[in-house]
């Protein structure tokens, strides 16, 4: 089931970069983006199949220590044989303690030969999680660079001249408009006290008769 889930999970997100991808195409930090995405995925199988080694040189590991003990067993098995002079007994003995001695060397041989392979992947997978931590760095400093020249045109764009004359234009419009609601206001206002100093005065006119 859980393996159902990351099957899913990684679909989702594959369609997702793809997505992406096809939406700035033509954008060369898309470029960058598989490529690290590909080294990122490089380093994840490194790393499994690093874990899969380990898991191996344990196997001979076990398989080692299983045969040193028989050959123990077998060595101490002869020795008796011969106090005892138990031919058969002793012939049958050193056949398999002969048989444990050759799986011992050859087992020590591949353990060994194990170590010294992991101790070389590890240093493969070292190195390549440095060239990753590299390429975040990179791209990182060329997001920054790329940022910085966005801001730097908007910049040259908000001082070109055509542009500040746009911008006085609309300054101008807008300062024309508030000064004509300005003056409609006082307009109006003048309006409404002159209409109210003749109501007062022809009220009191009224009364005066």
């Amino acid at each position: 089931m859980t393996n159902i889930f990351t099957r899913i999970k990684d679909t989702v997100v594959a369609d997702f970069h793809h997505l992406l991808d096809q939406k700035e195409e033509k954008h060369p930090m898309t470029h960058l983006n598989q490529y690290i995405r590909k080294c990122e995925d490089e380093v994840k199988k490194l790393k499994q199949l690093i874990e899969k080694q380990y898991m191996i040189k344990q196997q001979y590991q076990k398989e080692l220590n299983q045969a040193k003990l028989m050959l123990d067993k077998r060595s101490k098995q002869v020795v008796l044989a011969e106090q005892t002079d138990e031919h058969e007994l002793l012939e049958e003995a050193r056949i398999e303690m002969n048989q444990y001695q050759a799986r011992v060397d050859q087992l020590t041989e591949m353990n060994d030969s194990a170590t010294t392979q992991i101790e070389e992947i590890e240093t493969k997978y070292g190195e390549m999680q440095q060239q990753l931590k590299n390429l975040y760095v990179k791209r990182l400093e060329l997001k920054g660079r790329e940022n910085l020249a966005r801001v730097h045109k908007g910049i040259n764009q908000v001082l070109q001249a055509d542009y500040i004359d746009r911008s006085s234009n609309k300054f101008a419009e807008a300062e024309d408009y508030i000064e004509r609601m300005e003056q409609q206001v006082k307009t109006n206002h003048r309006l409404h006290t002159l209409d109210a100093r003749f109501a007062e005065l022809e009220k009191k006119h009224s009364l005066s008769k």
